[in-house]
């Protein structure tokens, strides 16, 4: 038998799958081998068995080893599909579905046999405890066995994930949800977006939609954007649904990561919840994949392959012929042209309607809290803040001379960390210490421009008698650190939420009455076609974590661009309105969904390699439909210097082919050995 092997290494410049000989059965499609590739040896998943090769028998050899775990066919499958989606290379698919590293953590465990025998005092009161784990009685337990009173047995020890504990809330369905539900029933294999306001009870529907799938005796998957998001989650999963439910995501230790895919992967668990990488869950029979606050551009995986969880999740729901369920309060427009919806138009009972939005323009100021923002945190026992720029200050420059510090490797400004006492690129990690003259004239004036959280967060525990937690990257980077701050907030009787967008995602604390964007527009200002989708989204997001509960609440948005459209349909709460503008405007300019967008970055230490690159790149691309655009350059990143293609298609199956085999080319191309290519199809 020939196994077609592709081994698990980064290069574009290797063309697989490999031929090996196998003589047993335990080899199949999924298993995961080492093998012997020329001097070295490497880790392999097997895509394929053949009766023959064409390689000569001689040469063949054969794998030097199996590992215990293997994976799904389904997963090969889905690993070599996204390998061509996305103009990468099916090893670098392949390594995103393999199983972590690891083995299951044992333990033994004693049983009385019920035969009788001559026993002592503690012998008689060991064996009252049994069943149990041995614990330090192994030896006095192991006497006991061989005299036939005990058997002793290993077992596997789950280490579980850490999570907030949730109480299972029995509710009443409302005639929206009830609807909803029916319909989610009813379409088999078909997708549907469940559109309703924040607080209208959108994971009701998930959890009754999954306990009909499990009755069916069919597998879960729920996607959520973020791992600050999945702990308070998945809680409300492992209320209704037990141990069945694994927790899926990077942040966890070794033991956790293998363990819960291992409950996956032999049926123990029938329910994966995490972040984008639970789209690769080992879920068997596959029934309904829910994708959670569908809008959130942390779907979108920033290596190599550039995948979008939300179109791998299409695609697994295809192959399954399941349900896929999208959800959130400010939809794509791209979802919302193509799929079905399901609306969900006002909140659960219980709680208020969608509290009022103020808008406080912010031109003449000089302060980073408006005086009625400030008025209104000393007032509210329970607060969350919204500022998505983390640090102290943007930037800093010299009052004399005007030079900005920047990262040598970047070409970036660097960002003030005052309780790291230095400066830090958010790009590559460059650290250097903070500056008391200007080094390039000497000057002492070296001013701070802008606030971020980190400052913010000062002048809050300055001015307000109140507890300010704070949440964003420099907070949460240990384990567990996301579930305990947040139980923290919570079980406050008084407090204030601060950080950057995570903050906006999901959570549920009835006892917040008030909501505050800070520097709203800051997203208004990046040259992206998505600014006012992102900035709608952010605004609207942050209001629905506010007024939950009975005392209702209010929303306050800081912003320079006060009569910006996303800005003013966020305040009015106009989900429809800003969309029938927004998909107006990108039918107008030919833009997702009326098209669809690939990029090509080519980077090189050498400005002209890298330019060279692009341009060869862009000569070989021939897709009908497809306008292109550059190569163009994009600033020095960790020290290399980049550039950029861009293809705007309608025709998209023909211009991924042709960009994937004019990239695979090029990068063959030893005139280009110096030079990275990355592929980004669908970029956000």
């Amino acid at each position: 038998m020939i196994a077609r092997v592709e081994p698990l290494t980064t290069t574009r410049r290797l063309s697989g799958p490999f031929d090996y000989r196998v003589d047993d059965d335990c080899t199949q499609i999924g298993s995961i081998v080492k093998i012997p590739f020329g001097h070295q040896k490497l880790e392999g998943v097997v895509v394929g068995l053949a009766e023959t090769s064409d390689v000569p028998d001689e040469k063949l050899v054969a794998p030097t080893s199996v590992r215990d775990d293997s994976l799904p066919r389904d997963l090969v499958d889905l690993a070599l599909w996204m390998a061509e989606e996305y103009c990468s290379t099916p090893a670098r698919a392949l390594a995103l579905v393999t199983p972590p590293p690891g083995k299951a953590k044992t333990y033994l465990w004693a049983e009385p046999t019920g035969a009788h025998g001559k026993l002592t005092d503690k012998q008689r009161a060991l064996l009252e405890r049994l069943p149990g784990p041995t614990n330090n009685d192994l030896p006095a337990l192991r006497r006991l066995e061989a005299r036939g009173l005990v058997t002793i047995t290993p077992r596997v020890a789950r280490r579980a994930p850490r999570t907030n504990p949730a109480p299972d809330r029995e509710v009443e369905l409302t005639a929206a949800q009830t609807d909803a539900l029916r319909e989610i029933e009813a379409a088999p294999g078909e997708a549907r977006l469940l559109h309703g306001v924040t607080g209208s009870g959108k994971t009701e529907v998930y959890l009754r939609a999954a306990a009909r799938a499990l009755d069916r005796d069919e597998g879960v998957i729920v996607l959520v954007p973020e791992i600050a998001l999945t702990p308070q989650t998945v809680a409300r999963f492992a209320a209704r649904f037990g141990d069945t439910v694994a927790l899926v995501h990077s942040a966890l230790s070794d033991g956790e990561r293998y363990d819960e895919w291992r409950r996956l992967r032999v049926g123990e668990a029938r329910i994966a919840v995490g972040p984008r990488s639970a789209v690769f869950a080992p879920v068997e029979k596959l029934g309904l994949i829910v994708v959670d606050e569908e809008h959130d551009a942390s779907y979108k995986h920033e290596g190599d392959p550039r995948y979008d969880a939300r179109h791998v999740a299409e695609y697994r729901a295809y192959q399954a012929h399941a349900r896929l369920l999208g959800g959130s309060a400010t939809p794509r427009p791209e979802t919302v042209h193509r799929t079905r919806r399901l609306r969900l138009p006002a909140r659960v009972a219980g709680g208020r309607d969608l509290p009022p939005v103020r808008v406080l323009d912010m031109r003449e100021s000089q302060h980073p809290l408006h005086p009625e923002t400030r008025r209104a945190l000393t007032a509210a026992r329970k607060s969350i803040v919204l500022l998505n720029r983390r640090g102290w200050s943007n930037f800093l420059t010299c009052k004399s001379c005007g030079k900005a510090w920047e990262c040598p490797r970047c070409e970036v400004a660097l960002v003030l960390h005052r309780a790291e006492r230095g400066l830090a690129c958010h790009h590559c990690g460059h650290r250097e210490p903070i500056p008391t003259r200007c080094d390039n004239c000497g000057s002492l004036a070296v001013a701070r421009h802008g606030a971020g959280t980190e400052r913010v967060e000062a002048e809050l525990q300055q001015a307000l008698d109140v507890p300010v937690f704070r949440l964003d990257a420099d907070t949460t980077a240990t384990k567990d650190a996301v579930p305990e701050l947040l139980a923290r907030f919570q079980a406050a009787p008084r407090g204030l939420l601060l950080g950057t967008q995570m903050v906006a995602k999901g959570h549920d604390f009835p006892d917040v009455t008030l909501g505050v964007v800070l520097d709203a527009d800051s997203t208004l200002r990046f040259p992206d076609f998505r600014a006012e989708e992102r900035t709608f989204a952010l605004i609207a997001q942050l209001a629905g974590r506010a007024g939950r509960g009975p005392s209702g609440g209010r929303v306050l948005v800081q912003t320079r661009s006060p009569t910006a459209a996303s800005i003013e349909a966020a305040a009015r709460h106009d989900a429809d309105g800003f969309l029938t503008g927004e998909l107006e405007r990108r039918r107008a300019l030919r833009y997702p969904p009326f098209a669809d967008l690939i990029r090509v970055v080519t980077r090189a230490h050498d400005q002209a390699a890298a330019r060279a690159a692009a341009a060869h790149i862009a000569e070989a691309i021939d897709a009908p439909q497809t306008e292109l655009l550059g190569p163009a350059p994009l600033f020095r990143l960790r020290d290399r210097e980049r550039f950029q293609i861009v293809l705007k298609t309608t025709a998209r199956a023909d211009a991924i082919a042709a960009t994937g085999a004019a990239v695979e080319a090029t990068a063959r191309d030893k005139a280009f050995r110096d030079v990275n290519f990355s592929v980004d199809v669908d970029p956000v």
